[in-house]
Protein backbone atom coordinates (compact mmCIF):
# COMPACT_ATOMS: atom_id res chain seq x y z
CA UNK A 1 0.00 0.00 0.00
CA UNK A 2 2.66 2.02 0.20
CA UNK A 3 4.26 1.64 -2.98
CA UNK A 4 0.33 3.36 -4.20
CA UNK A 5 0.72 6.38 -6.40
CA UNK A 6 -2.19 8.04 -4.09
CA UNK A 7 -0.44 6.74 -1.26
CA UNK A 8 0.58 10.10 0.66
CA UNK A 9 -2.65 12.03 -0.12
CA UNK A 10 -4.94 8.78 1.60
CA UNK A 11 -5.76 8.38 5.33
CA UNK A 12 -5.37 4.78 6.75
CA UNK A 13 -7.24 3.49 8.71
CA UNK A 14 -6.38 0.40 10.68
CA UNK A 15 -8.56 -2.09 12.99
CA UNK A 16 -6.65 -4.39 15.28
CA UNK A 17 -8.29 -7.31 16.85
CA UNK A 18 -7.51 -8.83 20.45
CA UNK A 19 -7.12 -12.29 20.51
CA UNK A 20 -9.61 -14.85 21.90
CA UNK A 21 -9.37 -15.00 25.36
CA UNK A 22 -8.98 -18.23 25.56
CA UNK A 23 -5.87 -17.29 23.49
CA UNK A 24 -2.52 -18.88 24.88
CA UNK A 25 0.06 -16.57 25.89
CA UNK A 26 2.11 -16.64 22.63
CA UNK A 27 -0.78 -15.16 21.06
CA UNK A 28 -1.13 -12.80 22.95
CA UNK A 29 2.34 -12.03 22.22
CA UNK A 30 1.74 -11.88 18.41
CA UNK A 31 -1.24 -9.29 19.14
CA UNK A 32 1.04 -6.99 20.56
CA UNK A 33 3.92 -7.42 18.14
CA UNK A 34 1.68 -6.73 15.64
CA UNK A 35 0.32 -3.50 17.03
CA UNK A 36 3.86 -2.27 18.08
CA UNK A 37 4.20 -2.83 14.19
CA UNK A 38 1.61 -0.91 13.01
CA UNK A 39 2.40 2.12 15.29
CA UNK A 40 5.71 2.40 12.82
CA UNK A 41 3.67 2.86 9.85
CA UNK A 42 4.25 5.92 7.79
CA UNK A 43 3.95 7.13 4.02
CA UNK A 44 0.23 7.85 4.00
CA UNK A 45 -1.56 11.41 4.68
CA UNK A 46 -2.74 10.02 7.97
CA UNK A 47 -3.00 6.91 9.79
CA UNK A 48 -5.03 6.06 12.67
CA UNK A 49 -5.34 2.72 14.53
CA UNK A 50 -8.55 1.66 16.19
CA UNK A 51 -7.66 -0.98 18.61
CA UNK A 52 -10.42 -3.34 20.02
CA UNK A 53 -10.32 -4.71 23.49
CA UNK A 54 -11.45 -8.10 22.74
CA UNK A 55 -11.50 -10.39 20.03
CA UNK A 56 -14.41 -9.26 17.70
CA UNK A 57 -13.74 -11.41 14.80
CA UNK A 58 -13.60 -10.95 11.20
CA UNK A 59 -16.86 -10.69 10.18
CA UNK A 60 -17.46 -8.51 13.16
CA UNK A 61 -15.04 -6.40 12.56
CA UNK A 62 -15.61 -6.03 8.67
CA UNK A 63 -18.92 -4.71 9.25
CA UNK A 64 -18.47 -2.59 12.14
CA UNK A 65 -15.59 -1.13 9.99
CA UNK A 66 -16.89 -0.75 6.94
CA UNK A 67 -20.13 0.66 8.55
CA UNK A 68 -18.29 3.47 10.79
CA UNK A 69 -15.93 4.76 7.81
CA UNK A 70 -18.93 5.20 5.60
CA UNK A 71 -21.17 6.86 7.83
CA UNK A 72 -18.52 9.13 8.28
CA UNK A 73 -16.95 9.85 4.81
CA UNK A 74 -19.60 8.59 2.56
CA UNK A 75 -17.23 5.83 1.01
CA UNK A 76 -14.44 3.67 1.53
CA UNK A 77 -11.59 1.25 0.18
CA UNK A 78 -11.08 -1.81 2.31
CA UNK A 79 -8.31 -4.45 2.49
CA UNK A 80 -7.82 -7.11 4.56
CA UNK A 81 -4.41 -7.73 5.81
CA UNK A 82 -3.47 -10.54 3.72
CA UNK A 83 -4.22 -8.61 0.49
CA UNK A 84 -1.67 -7.49 -2.24
CA UNK A 85 -2.03 -4.40 -4.01
CA UNK A 86 -0.46 -2.98 -7.00
CA UNK A 87 0.78 0.63 -7.19
CA UNK A 88 -2.09 1.48 -8.72
CA UNK A 89 -4.72 -0.13 -6.82
CA UNK A 90 -5.74 3.28 -5.10
CA UNK A 91 -5.87 5.27 -8.17
CA UNK A 92 -8.06 2.65 -9.98
CA UNK A 93 -10.82 2.60 -6.70
CA UNK A 94 -10.82 6.38 -6.17
CA UNK A 95 -11.26 7.06 -9.87
CA UNK A 96 -13.98 4.54 -9.93
CA UNK A 97 -15.85 5.97 -6.74
CA UNK A 98 -15.86 8.58 -8.42
CA UNK A 99 -16.79 8.09 -11.84
CA UNK A 100 -19.87 5.70 -10.93
CA UNK A 101 -20.82 7.88 -7.85
CA UNK A 102 -24.38 8.41 -8.79
CA UNK A 103 -24.69 5.34 -11.08
CA UNK A 104 -27.19 3.56 -8.35
CA UNK A 105 -26.83 -0.01 -9.91
CA UNK A 106 -23.15 0.14 -9.25
CA UNK A 107 -22.81 -0.99 -5.32
CA UNK A 108 -18.85 -1.57 -5.27
CA UNK A 109 -15.50 -1.97 -7.22
CA UNK A 110 -13.72 -4.72 -7.16
CA UNK A 111 -9.61 -4.71 -7.47
CA UNK A 112 -9.67 -8.32 -7.69
CA UNK A 113 -10.64 -10.62 -10.71
CA UNK A 114 -10.38 -14.51 -10.73
CA UNK A 115 -7.49 -16.06 -12.78
CA UNK A 116 -9.69 -16.85 -15.66
CA UNK A 117 -8.15 -17.71 -19.24
CA UNK A 118 -10.00 -15.51 -21.15
CA UNK A 119 -8.80 -11.62 -22.00
CA UNK A 120 -11.03 -9.41 -20.28
CA UNK A 121 -12.01 -6.00 -21.20
CA UNK A 122 -10.09 -3.21 -19.36
CA UNK A 123 -13.32 -3.20 -16.85
CA UNK A 124 -16.55 -4.44 -16.86
CA UNK A 125 -19.73 -5.36 -14.57
CA UNK A 126 -20.48 -8.22 -13.23
CA UNK A 127 -23.65 -9.42 -10.98
CA UNK A 128 -20.80 -10.58 -8.22
CA UNK A 129 -19.86 -8.37 -5.41
CA UNK A 130 -16.11 -9.31 -4.41
CA UNK A 131 -14.58 -8.93 -0.58
CA UNK A 132 -10.22 -8.82 -2.24
CA UNK A 133 -9.71 -5.39 -2.30
CA UNK A 134 -12.48 -3.54 -2.86
CA UNK A 135 -14.71 -0.31 -2.36
CA UNK A 136 -18.03 0.70 -1.93
CA UNK A 137 -20.46 4.18 -1.13
CA UNK A 138 -22.69 4.46 2.09
CA UNK A 139 -25.77 3.61 -0.15
CA UNK A 140 -24.16 0.61 -1.35
CA UNK A 141 -23.34 -1.15 2.01
CA UNK A 142 -26.81 0.24 2.98
CA UNK A 143 -28.24 -2.76 1.65
CA UNK A 144 -25.99 -5.19 3.48
CA UNK A 145 -28.33 -7.52 5.01
CA UNK A 146 -26.61 -9.56 7.70
CA UNK A 147 -28.99 -12.63 8.09
CA UNK A 148 -27.64 -15.44 6.00
CA UNK A 149 -30.99 -17.35 6.54
CA UNK A 150 -33.07 -14.52 4.90
CA UNK A 151 -31.17 -14.20 2.25
CA UNK A 152 -31.26 -17.63 1.23
CA UNK A 153 -34.71 -18.13 2.07
CA UNK A 154 -35.25 -15.41 -0.77
CA UNK A 155 -33.24 -16.92 -3.05
CA UNK A 156 -34.96 -20.41 -3.08
CA UNK A 157 -38.32 -18.24 -3.07
CA UNK A 158 -37.22 -16.57 -5.57
CA UNK A 159 -35.55 -19.32 -8.12
CA UNK A 160 -32.47 -17.49 -7.75
CA UNK A 161 -29.74 -20.18 -6.32
CA UNK A 162 -28.64 -21.23 -10.46
CA UNK A 163 -27.59 -17.95 -11.29
CA UNK A 164 -26.21 -16.64 -8.04
CA UNK A 165 -23.90 -19.64 -8.04
CA UNK A 166 -22.60 -19.17 -11.62
CA UNK A 167 -24.96 -21.66 -13.20
CA UNK A 168 -23.66 -24.42 -10.16
CA UNK A 169 -20.40 -23.85 -10.81
CA UNK A 170 -19.33 -22.60 -8.04
CA UNK A 171 -20.58 -23.53 -4.40
CA UNK A 172 -21.58 -19.59 -3.30
CA UNK A 173 -25.13 -21.31 -1.84
CA UNK A 174 -23.14 -23.81 0.37
CA UNK A 175 -20.99 -21.06 1.59
CA UNK A 176 -24.09 -19.18 2.85
CA UNK A 177 -25.70 -22.83 4.62
CA UNK A 178 -22.40 -23.10 5.68
CA UNK A 179 -22.57 -19.40 7.15
CA UNK A 180 -26.00 -20.10 8.66
CA UNK A 181 -25.55 -23.09 10.47
CA UNK A 182 -21.97 -21.57 11.99
CA UNK A 183 -19.32 -23.62 9.98
CA UNK A 184 -17.90 -20.25 8.51
CA UNK A 185 -18.65 -16.55 10.01
CA UNK A 186 -18.55 -14.93 6.35
CA UNK A 187 -19.56 -11.76 6.15
CA UNK A 188 -18.31 -11.79 2.33
CA UNK A 189 -20.65 -14.07 1.02
CA UNK A 190 -23.77 -12.10 2.36
CA UNK A 191 -22.19 -9.08 1.16
CA UNK A 192 -22.47 -10.83 -2.19
CA UNK A 193 -25.96 -12.07 -1.88
CA UNK A 194 -27.16 -8.80 -0.68
CA UNK A 195 -26.22 -6.93 -3.48
CA UNK A 196 -27.16 -10.00 -5.58
CA UNK A 197 -30.87 -9.68 -4.78
CA UNK A 198 -30.82 -5.67 -4.68
CA UNK A 199 -29.94 -6.42 -8.74
CA UNK A 200 -26.72 -4.57 -8.31
CA UNK A 201 -23.41 -4.51 -9.90
CA UNK A 202 -19.73 -4.56 -9.07
CA UNK A 203 -17.01 -2.82 -11.39
CA UNK A 204 -14.22 -5.55 -12.34
CA UNK A 205 -10.97 -4.65 -13.99
CA UNK A 206 -9.66 -7.07 -16.58
CA UNK A 207 -6.59 -7.65 -14.72
CA UNK A 208 -5.80 -8.00 -11.32
CA UNK A 209 -4.74 -5.08 -9.11
CA UNK A 210 -4.80 -7.05 -5.88
CA UNK A 211 -3.85 -10.57 -5.01
CA UNK A 212 -5.02 -12.86 -1.77
CA UNK A 213 -1.59 -14.29 -0.12
CA UNK A 214 -3.84 -15.63 2.91
CA UNK A 215 -4.88 -18.74 0.82
CA UNK A 216 -2.25 -20.74 1.72
CA UNK A 217 -4.33 -21.52 4.90
CA UNK A 218 -2.91 -18.45 6.89
CA UNK A 219 -6.13 -16.81 6.55
CA UNK A 220 -9.60 -17.48 8.56
CA UNK A 221 -11.31 -18.53 5.23
CA UNK A 222 -7.75 -20.20 3.96
CA UNK A 223 -8.35 -23.14 1.62
CA UNK A 224 -4.73 -23.91 1.38
CA UNK A 225 -5.09 -23.95 -2.16
CA UNK A 226 -3.31 -21.40 -5.22
CA UNK A 227 -6.28 -21.66 -7.29
CA UNK A 228 -7.51 -18.10 -7.05
CA UNK A 229 -3.86 -16.75 -6.43
CA UNK A 230 -3.10 -14.34 -9.67
CA UNK A 231 -0.58 -11.83 -10.94
CA UNK A 232 -0.96 -8.43 -9.43
CA UNK A 233 -0.93 -6.04 -12.55
CA UNK A 234 1.66 -3.47 -12.13
CA UNK A 235 -0.16 -1.11 -15.26
CA UNK A 236 -2.19 1.60 -14.73
CA UNK A 237 -6.11 0.78 -15.37
CA UNK A 238 -7.28 3.43 -18.08
CA UNK A 239 -11.04 3.88 -16.38
CA UNK A 240 -13.72 4.69 -18.98
CA UNK A 241 -17.70 5.65 -18.50
CA UNK A 242 -19.60 2.40 -19.21
CA UNK A 243 -22.83 1.65 -19.90
CA UNK A 244 -24.13 -0.54 -16.15
CA UNK A 245 -24.87 -3.83 -18.03
CA UNK A 246 -23.31 -7.08 -16.89
CA UNK A 247 -20.82 -8.30 -19.07
CA UNK A 248 -21.97 -11.57 -20.50
CA UNK A 249 -18.88 -12.70 -21.63
CA UNK A 250 -17.09 -12.51 -18.47
CA UNK A 251 -19.77 -13.86 -16.81
CA UNK A 252 -19.15 -17.13 -19.09
CA UNK A 253 -15.38 -17.26 -18.41
CA UNK A 254 -16.23 -16.79 -14.87
CA UNK A 255 -18.21 -20.41 -15.00
CA UNK A 256 -15.78 -22.01 -17.05
CA UNK A 257 -12.87 -20.90 -14.83
CA UNK A 258 -15.16 -22.19 -11.55
CA UNK A 259 -15.79 -25.49 -13.67
CA UNK A 260 -12.37 -25.81 -13.90
CA UNK A 261 -11.70 -25.96 -10.34
CA UNK A 262 -12.44 -29.50 -10.17
CA UNK A 263 -13.39 -30.64 -6.09
CA UNK A 264 -11.77 -33.17 -4.74
CA UNK A 265 -13.63 -35.89 -2.54
CA UNK A 266 -13.12 -34.40 0.81
CA UNK A 267 -14.71 -31.79 0.12
CA UNK A 268 -17.73 -33.32 -1.94
CA UNK A 269 -17.93 -35.04 1.59
CA UNK A 270 -18.13 -32.02 3.74
CA UNK A 271 -20.87 -30.38 1.56
CA UNK A 272 -22.60 -33.28 1.78
CA UNK A 273 -22.02 -32.99 5.67
CA UNK A 274 -23.45 -29.40 5.26
CA UNK A 275 -26.57 -29.79 3.44
CA UNK A 276 -27.53 -32.83 6.08
CA UNK A 277 -27.07 -30.29 8.93
CA UNK A 278 -28.38 -27.70 7.31
CA UNK A 279 -32.05 -29.39 6.37
CA UNK A 280 -32.27 -31.94 9.43
CA UNK A 281 -35.10 -30.84 11.76
CA UNK A 282 -34.44 -27.88 14.05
Amino acid sequence: MQKNTLAKESELFIFSDHAKSEAPIEKLDQVRAVRDYIKTISGFKKVEIIERNENWGLAKSIMAGVTELTNKFGKVIVLEDDIVSSPYFLEYVNEALDLYENDLEVVSVSGYIFPVKETLPETFFMKCANCWGWATWKRGWAIFEPNGQKLLKELREKNLTREFSFDHSYHYVEMLERQIVGINNSWAIRWYASAFLANKLTLYPGTSLVNNIGQDGSGTHGNQTSAYSTKVSNRKINLKKLKVLENKVARQAMIEYFKSLKPKLWQKIIRKVVRILYNRPK
